[in-house]
């Protein structure tokens, strides 16, 4: 008991289980190592009881809703709990698979959070208009542009600020050399469609903006944090840079 009370615990993280004091000290070696966060341990198998601690992470972080069973059963009941509370249960006998089982997990739920925030989160541009490469100027916009700063991908929401961020639709398609592609990074020459939002007046180029202007990216405080919380590998360090400066610009808290 002194053991098992002398065990740091985290307020988020999973819980673990294991049959003897030894297992579980081997297993928390590992999730430590591991970077992994423990809120909860206990010797004995998985019931009810354990579910509901568990699924008090729901709220918190969905990732931690998990059991980690060593060495330990399921009760049926609580298995059949967790599948309704959607809890995770994982359960093995070698600590490598309990690792793996729980680390594909991981990647699985950013993977569809990934999937379920894309749309939200804008990655930070800046594009210069190539006036000699416009090749269409209203609903679809089609035009070069060199990509002065940030990154620009298909669904990026495309502004003028210098003409009270005049709103011309969403980047539906970025070529380069010819070869469809899904970002283009600062330094790159692209051809890139816009196209207006239903409901909004389409734009026009040479009436509503011209190649003296720079187009950015239109972001919102929900965009920021999607990227922040979903996208912060794939931007790069000069990326955030942009991004503090777009949010001074658009005067975002």
């Amino acid at each position: 008991k002194n053991a098992l009370n002398a065990i740091k615990l985290k307020e988020r993280g999973v819980f673990v289980q294991a049959s003897t004091l030894g297992s579980l000290e081997a297993l928390l070696e590992f999730l430590k190592t591991s970077k992994i966060p423990y809120a909860g341990v206990r010797i004995g198998p998985v019931v009810k009881r354990d579910v509901m601690r568990a699924s008090t992470m729901l709220e918190h972080e969905e990732k931690y809703a998990v059991i980690l069973a060593f060495d330990v059963k399921v009760e049926r009941d609580a298995q059949e709990m967790a599948d309704r509370e959607g809890v995770r249960i994982f359960q093995a006998d070698i600590i490598y698979h309990l690792f793996d089982r729980f680390t594909e997990y991981q990647a699985e739920l950013v993977r569809q959070k990934k999937e379920q925030f894309r749309s939200i989160a804008v990655f930070p541009c800046k594009l210069r208009i190539m006036k000699e490469h416009v090749y269409m100027s209203r609903d679809p916009i089609v035009c070069g542009v060199r990509v002065e700063a940030g990154t620009v991908r298909t669904g990026t929401p495309i502004c003028v600020p210098s003409k009270e961020f005049c709103y011309l639709g969403i980047c539906t398609g970025i070529q380069h050399n010819n070869k469809d592609v899904e970002i283009a990074r600062k330094g790159e020459e692209v051809c890139i469609k816009i196209e207006a939002v239903p409901g909004e007046a389409p734009k026009m180029f040479g009436r509503h903006f011209d190649d003296t202007d720079l187009l950015i990216s239109k972001i919102s405080r929900p965009s920021i944090d999607a990227c922040k919380d979903y996208f912060r590998d794939d931007l790069q360090k000069t990326d955030w840079v942009l991004m503090v400066e777009l949010k001074k610009l658009f005067e975002i808290l």
